[in-house]
């Protein structure tokens, strides 16, 4: 596998590690308007699915605008793991998953929760498949209930005991499945087992999330027989011969995108981000514009202007369409800079405030009861050292230090980069100051 762009080198830390002495930090110095281009790298939360898809088949996959993050380096470790070929050659992954074996890699299925989308295509194509139970950012209880009851009513004998699961099936059939609740995973999960099952296959109350499209729209390009994704009901007839390769170009991230563009509005100045598809993002620039900010959309590109003076929302977490949970942390950020006091509710994970005790380091005045945090601005945010909690929380900082007066240094690295690609590298081509720095110690080999 050849290395990633660049200088910067997404960290990847064992589970249960401790200690930051010898691990890289982020310096920001705050304050200072942003103005240029950014580029939007390929969508994290898609390309890891349709990576975990191209399991399905023995034939080549590709799959193109890929990000250089870690998730998407311990994905291909997990794929490695279980038998696939894999080579990411800039933004391009190749994936040949001609043998495989049902056994997962336990330390790297414990570092990520999207390993367990693994289950439905390797119980589709091999019969069986045995799993550690996955690990991943702790923002609150993500059980894979909604994933094993799915595969269950596809005819898969699940068996859970001492922190592994082990799945078999003769052969899967179709089946009616209402999940309880719209779960992205488990929706992608079971779409990739019925997309070889014996018959049809009827998810109802399914996820709605652009990435559920991109699954579709994958397995559709190997011959599978998918359709519905988008709509809260979707219909899958599996597919009695083998499935075959592809070669598919990822959507653009909608979460960096809606990062990037909170980044703008909280330091003023005028930013334009591409390639966006502005339909998966219409509630996070609305939110956007009756912050204060002033935001255009032209074709792929989304322009975020202004002096950074902001008014205070209400935000509530949804299910998309609406509010996206993975922008609650840099939107509780950005406010902390508002005039005037907004009200957050978070209603998909009970732990998504872990931000905000760092956030009250740089004196931030938010005050969390329960799912409900209220946000008191303006806050003369000033730079600390704090240390990120997972993916967004960390994204939260970053947009907390660009708002702070001094210096911030972000320690934990290693939760930012799972999911953003040379982040820092990014904002500092606009204008921000802000460097990775890496101790000398973690540089030797």
């Amino acid at each position: 596998m050849t290395a990633g762009p660049g200088a910067f080198s997404p960290v990847r830390v064992q589970c249960g590690g401790h200690g930051t002495a010898a691990m890289p930090t982020l310096s920001i110095e705050g304050r200072r308007q942003l103005r240029g281009h950014i580029r939007v790298s390929g969508a994290k939360n898609a390309v890891l699915k349709l990576m975990a898809a191209s399991l399905l088949t023995r034939e080549p996959c590709v799959i193109r605008n890929v990000p250089y993050i870690g998730d998407v380096l311990n994905m291909i470790e997990v794929l490695e793991g279980l038998g696939a070929r894999c080579q990411l050659d800039g933004d391009v992954l190749y994936i040949e998953a001609r043998d495989l074996h049902p056994e997962a890699p336990r330390d790297a299925v414990r570092r990520m929760r999207a390993s367990i989308q693994v289950m439905g295509p390797l119980l589709g194509r091999l019969g069986e498949v045995k799993i550690a139970q996955p690990g991943g950012c702790a923002i609150g209880a993500r059980p894979v209930d909604l994933h094993l009851a799915g595969l269950r009513a596809l005819g898969a004998v699940i068996d859970e005991r001492h922190g592994y699961i082990h799945g078999r099936a003769a052969k899967l059939q179709g089946a009616e499945i209402h999940l309880d609740l719209p779960s992205v995973g488990a929706t992608e999960n079971l779409m990739m087992a019925a997309a070889v099952a014996d018959g049809e296959t009827v998810i109802r109350n399914a996820a709605r999330e652009p990435e559920i499209i991109e699954v579709q729209n994958f397995i559709n390009c190997m011959g599978g027989r998918v359709r519905g994704a988008g709509t809260d009901t979707i219909r899958i007839r599996g597919v009695a011969g083998p499935l075959g390769g592809v070669d598919y170009t990822v959507i653009p991230d909608r979460i960096e995108a809606g990062t990037l563009a909170v980044c703008a509005a909280v330091c003023g100045g005028d930013v334009t981000l591409s390639p966006v598809i502005i339909e998966h993002m219409e509630i996070v620039a609305a939110k956007l514009v009756e912050a204060g900010a002033g935001v255009e959309v032209n074709g792929e590109t989304l322009r975020v202007f202004g002096d950074g003076v902001l008014k205070p929302l209400h935000i509530r977490s949804q299910p998309y369409p609406g509010f996206p949970t993975d922008m609650q942390p840099q939107v509780v950020a950005m406010l902390t800079r508002a005039l005037g006091t907004s009200i957050v509710t978070e209603t998909i994970y009970s732990s998504r405030f872990k931000h905000v005790d760092e956030l009250r380091r740089m004196g931030a005045d938010i005050t969390v009861d329960g799912r409900v945090a209220v946000v008191r601005g303006p806050c003369r945010l000033s730079g600390a050292r704090v240390e990120a909690s997972d993916l967004r929380a960390a994204a939260a900082l970053v947009v907390a230090g660009l708002a702070a007066e001094g210096e911030t240094v972000i320690e934990g690295l290693e939760h930012l980069d799972r999911g953003y690609e040379d982040l820092a590298g990014k904002l500092a081509a606009v204008g921000a100051k802000i460097v990775r720095r890496v101790p000398t110690e973690a540089a030797v080999p």
